[in-house]
This record gives structure tokens, C-alpha cells and sequence, in this order.
């Protein structure tokens, strides 16, 4: 039996939900628009990896959870600051489902963050104790992944703690620009690309991309 090829790039889908979406509880303005460009962007890749944020009710993260604290505030918890932010992505239910139109058949991996009460989750690879593992990194590395492409949302939270994470574990890291929007708190968008410049993200377009593979 002939032996697998590893697989070099690996495309990192982060939280394309509906509560992300315009009309959903914590929306990113736009977000819809980035479903049609990782779709045309997820053909080209062999390996693709999707996301989700899977917070039970009881999530330590959400506002309503803390009496007199309202969305947007931050708070001081265990493991450092946090945002609190509106009830969003509660688990089996409609908000925290993928979007419909988003299209990824051969997505071979769904890795569910945030799950645990006491502990929010940004990253696709670390919880924000920043020690906890998500299991991405190793799994990663066992299919020979050496690049790893980001799109999703949000910019400037998932999609940039998980750039940074990833960077860290010693990925080659993509940020493909338009395939991603921002929620921007208080010009969080920003500070997210400095810090992201700064590890050695790499900042492209989809349509760079795009033409990249389609002449090789």
C-alpha cells in the first residue's frame, strides 16, 4: 500500500457561525461576506480545518452570568482580563451552528473550543489560561502540516489569537485578509495586525492565493 502524502498546508476556518453573522447575538459587521470567499478558497486546499465556539449557558465569559455587568465590559478573572460579552454560541443550538451556505464538504477535522465553563477560548490551539491545549497543534504536526492559512472570524480575536498561537507552535502563518472581518472594540483591529506583524504572520489576499495555485 502506498503511504500518504503529508500534507504541507492546511486551511484554519475559524467560527464561520450564525451568531457571528448580521442579526446574530455577538455580530460581526459583514461577516456574511467572507462565506462565498472561503468556499472558493477551501477547493484549493487538500486539508481543511473548521472551528467553533461551544460555550455552555453557564460560560464564565458571558455578561449575563455576572450580576450587574453588562456586554463589552471587561473583568479580572483567574487566568487574566476578560471581555464579557453577550450570550453567543451556546451549545446545539442555532447560533452556534455553521453558517448553511458555508460549503467545506472535505473539512476533515472540527475542533469545538470554549467548552469549558471557566475558561474562554480564542484560540483554535490554547485556551486563554494559555496553557490548556486544544489537541490542534499535535494533530497538525502528525499530518506533516507546515503552513497554515487563516480565515474566519473574527480578525482582531480568534482569528488572531489562533495566527499567534500557531506562530508560537511553529507554523508558517497566513492571515488571508478578506476572508476575515473584525469586530474592532476599541481599536482592537489594530493592535491585532501589529501584533500578528511583529511574530512573523503573513498578511494575503484570496486572490493571490487563488492564482498561486491554480498555475502550479
Amino acid at each position: 500500500m502506498a503511504e500518504m502524502k503529508p500534507v504541507e498546508d492546511v486551511l484554519l476556518v475559524v467560527d464561520v457561525q450564525n451568531d457571528f453573522m448580521p442579526g446574530g447575538a455577538l455580530a460581526v459587521a459583514r461577516g456574511n461576506e467572507i462565506v462565498p470567499v472561503i468556499n472558493r478558497l477551501a477547493r484549493a486546499f487538500s486539508h481543511v480545518v473548521l472551528t467553533q465556539d461551544w460555550h455552555p449557558r453557564s460560560h464564565v465569559s458571558f455578561a449575563a452570568n455576572h450580576a450587574g455587568r453588562k456586554p463589552f465590559e471587561t473583568m479580572t478573572l483567574p487566568y487574566g482580563e476578560q471581555v464579557l460579552w453577550p450570550v453567543h454560541c451556546v451549545q446545539d443550538t442555532e447560533g452556534s451552528a455553521l453558517h448553511r451556505k458555508l460549503h467545506v464538504p472535505h473539512a476533515r477535522l472540527v475542533v469545538r473550543k470554549g467548552h469549558h465553563e471557566r475558561v474562554d477560548s480564542y484560540s483554535a490551539f490554547l485556551e486563554a489560561d494559555r496553557v490548556t491545549p486544544t489537541g490542534l497543534g499535535g494533530y497538525l504536526r502528525d499530518v506533516g502540516a507546515t503552513r497554515v492559512w487563516l480565515a474566519g472570524l473574527a480578525t482582531d480575536y480568534c482569528v488572531a489569537w489562533s495566527a499567534l498561537d500557531a506562530r508560537a507552535a511553529g507554523f508558517e502563518v497566513n492571515v488571508i485578509e478578506d476572508a476575515c472581518r473584525a469586530i474592532d472594540l476599541n481599536g482592537s483591529l489594530d493592535q491585532a495586525w501589529r501584533d500578528m506583524q511583529a511574530a512573523g504572520v503573513k498578511r494575503v489576499r484570496s486572490e493571490d492565493i487563488l492564482k498561486e495555485r491554480e498555475t502550479t
